[in-house]
């Protein structure tokens, strides 16, 4: 379904109490839930979306002008002053993003001469060139013949018969990389041209490729440099038998995998390269596969009204159920009762969205019986660890008249624990970093280990659920402490960065009965305090991912300033409930960062209840790829000012 982003309402200027700003964000989160009792925020990323659909839609020849028109219109509208195009709000211009906007532009008629083409090639011939943009643009560029084939890594489809105790086997990939990797071995395969009528001579600088500087055998780069060019020899006289053999299982492999929406994975990578190995194979349009895949990027398309025409953008994922378990924790927080309508229809909901089926995951767990939730509508085949805590951590605070989803899911929470204690996303154990080698993988998180923000979500469900005392809440404790940060805090993966690792944790080790006192929960809120912004709220820039000194350091933005004060306010509570005695002087501190924060969001709200936030504060891969939840903007500062009112006197 096509999407119509709302038009925001003018910034609000007089002063509220915290109760009048948490009954207004109130109003606006319930105007927004559906009526089915889900909500959904904009899932924003770069252009990178936008561009690589046209790319998609010219290959398959769908592409229409007024489709490139409306995504021309808003890759134009994010281009920076010095040409280029950024990977979040604010961040610096970005080379490979900068290549694929302009190839798009292109494709639309804009002209190289035009001021705005000749400034994007002019950015980026100043850092590489085209030379030195990653593979997956490179490989986007051959499909049009304007890169070689031989010039990029080559992935045999034969990937497909190792088995899963062998080293590079598709399921040490993570699951959004094993779902990208598997088609993208059949379209390395056949290797695909289809000219245009343009060339990108002016983005080329005639520099060597990164990969293609030779490396010491010693080396893992050395090493898989040479095993790729043994490939590019077996992929030009390949076991032929044994070629359409992997051939067939990687199809098979992929169409087992594509959900009721045509979607794979709820995403963009996998949904698009999946698309382009069907068709490659002969699958046409009108297949059913196809023309599933085709009609439900539609869904993900959003359209809006500009003073400069209409533009059409593409989110790279959609996350209902995410969004609607910390919208129902948001409102309970806000003392909404669990009667309340909107809590009930939120929690029917997200009851009918339980997945009882065995996925991917069940390769490294075989033995464990299937629950939790996904991130997505339509993702009915894989559940992650960090959706699952969060709705349990909701949906356990509303009378249900059947416990036994709940009870399905943190059993199976538990059974995804990994071997050092702590929980990756989407798959335990995913942590062999040999893939990470591959010359392919210049790109992106391709593996899933643990993480302190989805550990701590989990461990603050297990708590929750009364189980401070099982070995895996245990394990996960002492899992969380060794992995802080020497200046106290947490590293985020999947929110930026650290200031949402270390809002996560210290909540999450309250919860498991670690003293407030205790020295880490100490020197992490002392972290927290020491990098609170002068204006009284929290941000974090997601340079932070690159560069260390960067950590803590950002505009203040409403979701970053909720996640330090949910901590402070976590151990502010524990320490009033126990009868441990604290500094006079750290107390006070606290007590004044949480009232500074408070103020903060309070004075910055908007007058419709809601709070700006063009921010990016959501990780997809770390250095890579950011998102904005638009919906973060409301659900955590309605949960700290809940919580802060709660436990005000």
């Amino acid at each position: 379904m096509t999407q119509t982003s709302p038009v925001d309402s003018p910034a609000n200027t007089p002063r509220r109490s915290a109760a009048q700003a948490l009954a207004a964000a109130v109003a606006n989160l319930r105007e927004r839930q559906h009526a089915a009792g889900w909500w959904k925020g904009e899932l924003a990323t770069n252009v990178t979306m936008d561009a690589e659909d046209l790319l998609l839609r010219e290959f398959l020849g769908i592409r229409s002008a007024g489709q490139t028109e409306e995504a021309a219109r808003w890759i134009r509208s994010q281009q920076r002053d010095d040409g280029s195009w950024a990977n979040f709000s604010g961040g610096p211009g970005e080379l490979s993003t900068t290549v694929e906007a302009w190839v798009a532009l292109r494709l639309a008629g804009d002209r190289p001469e035009d001021p705005h083409m000749a400034k994007a090639a002019e950015f980026v011939r100043a850092h590489g060139g085209l030379e030195r943009s990653r593979v997956f643009t490179r490989i986007w560029l051959a499909f049009f013949g304007l890169w070689s084939w031989d010039e990029l890594p080559n992935l045999p489809p034969e990937l497909i018969f190792l088995p899963s105790w062998f080293p590079l086997n598709v399921y040490d990939w993570a699951c959004w990389a094993r779902q990208t990797i598997v088609p993208l071995t059949i379209v390395c395969t056949l290797r695909p041209v289809r000219p245009l009528p343009f060339g990108v001579d002016e983005l080329r600088v005639g520099a060597l490729r990164p990969e293609a500087s030779r490396r010491p055998p010693w080396t893992w780069a050395g090493f898989f440099q040479r095993t790729d060019r043994v490939l590019h020899a077996y992929a030009r006289r390949p076991l032929r038998l044994l070629r359409r053999a992997a051939m067939r299982r990687a199809t098979e492999w992929i169409l087992a995998r594509q959900e009721a929406d045509g979607c794979w994975g709820g995403i963009q990578p996998p949904w698009v390269y999946s698309l382009l190995a069907l068709h490659l194979l002969g699958y046409s349009l009108d297949h059913p596969s196809v023309r599933a895949g085709i009609a439900g990027l539609e869904g993900f398309v959003i359209l809006e009204d500009t003073p400069q025409g209409r533009v059409r953008r593409l989110e790279a994922c959609q996350s209902p159920v995410w969004d609607t378990g910390l919208a129902l924790t948001a409102l309970l927080d806000a003392g909404v009762p669990a009667q309340d309508p909107a809590v009930r229809r939120a929690a029917d909901w997200l009851l009918g969205e339980e997945i009882r089926v065995h996925g991917d995951w069940a390769v490294r767990r075989p033995a464990l019986a299937p629950g939790g939730w996904a991130f997505e509508f339509h993702n009915d085949t894989y559940p992650d660890t960090d959706d699952t805590a969060e709705v349990v951590l909701a949906l356990r605070r509303v009378p249900l008249a059947d416990r036994s989803a709940l009870d399905r899911g943190v059993a199976w929470l538990i059974g995804m624990q990994s071997r050092d204690g702590g929980w990756g996303a989407f798959d335990a154990d995913n942590t062999r970093t040999l893939c990470t080698k591959l010359p392919f993988c210049d790109f992106g998180e391709v593996i899933d280990p643990p993480s302190a923000d989805v550990t701590a979500h989990i461990v603050e469900a297990l708590a929750a659920e009364g189980l401070t005392n099982h070995p895996a809440c245990r394990r996960g404790v002492h899992w969380l402490l060794a992995a802080q940060e020497a200046d106290g805090s947490w590293f985020g993966r999947w929110g930026a960065n650290y200031v949402y690792g270390t809002g996560a944790v210290v909540p999450a080790l309250i919860a498991a009965g670690v003293g407030a006192d205790s020295l880490c929960v100490r020197r992490a809120l002392r972290w927290l305090t020491d990098h609170q912004n002068d204006d009284g709220g929290w941000g974090e820039d997601l340079r932070s991912y690159a560069d260390r000194s960067w950590a803590g350091r950002g505009t203040s933005t409403a979701s970053q300033t909720a996640w330090a004060l949910l901590a402070l306010l976590a151990a502010r509570e524990r320490s009033e409930q126990s009868d441990t005695e604290r500094s006079e002087q750290s107390d006070t501190e606290q007590s004044e960062s949480v009232e500074r924060g408070v103020r903060w969001l309070c004075d910055t709200q908007r007058e419709d209840g809601s709070w700006d936030e063009p921010q990016f504060t959501g990780t997809g891969f770390p250095g890579d790829f950011y998102l904005n939840y638009h919906l973060y903007r409301m659900v955590f500062p309605i949960s700290a000012l809940g919580r802060y009112l709660k436990a005000a006197p």
